[in-house]
């Protein structure tokens, strides 16, 4: 007769990790035969205030979660007049209650908290709008728009902010 009996998960594995607040998403497109990707992580509200809270205007945030928010883009780009070569970058944002701006960042590979505006190749304003509703979890989309060109749309909250851009192709 031993002791009382001590019921083990099968093969001694440890309970599943809770998913991540923030998990790893990412937004896609091809525009003319060159593939655009941004991934980053996706909070979400979770009944907190964002933009103006959270996340305090008049000051650069890393779009997104956890590591800096990253762009590859096999073609160059054009943002706004912003020229844009062939690569990966990081992208920031500055904000604004009133204007955006989208910081596109030479710097690679570090935390999204770790930013050096030395290394900035540019910014561009965003073109900004309110959801009907709140957007509970944060989300980057690109879209193809017309011809060679796209959108990078920025969701969350109650802002929208968007920005036009067209692929470059090497004549």
């Amino acid at each position: 007769m031993g002791g009382p009996v001590v019921d083990e998960p099968p093969g001694g594995s440890r309970p599943a990790q809770p998913p991540p607040l923030s998990p790893p998403a990412r937004t896609a497109i091809t525009i003319n035969g060159q593939k655009i990707t941004i991934n980053y992580s996706a909070p979400s509200m979770r009944k907190r205030v964002i933009f103006g809270g959270l996340e305090p205007y008049y000051k650069v945030w890393r779009a997104g979660a956890n590591d800096a928010t990253m762009l590859h883009t096999s073609a160059d780009l054009e943002f706004k007049g912003l020229f844009v070569p062939k690569g990966e970058y990081s992208l920031f944002v500055w904000l604004d209650p009133k204007q955006w701006l989208l910081i596109i960042n030479k710097q690679t590979g570090q935390s999204g908290l770790e930013y050096h505006q030395e290394r900035d190749l540019g910014r561009v304003a965003m073109d900004m709008s309110r959801p009907p509703k709140p957007i509970e979890t944060y989300k980057i989309t690109l879209t193809k728009t017309v011809g060679g060109e796209g959108e990078l749309k920025m969701a969350w909250e109650n802002t929208i902010a968007s920005v036009d851009f067209a692929v470059r192709l090497k004549q």
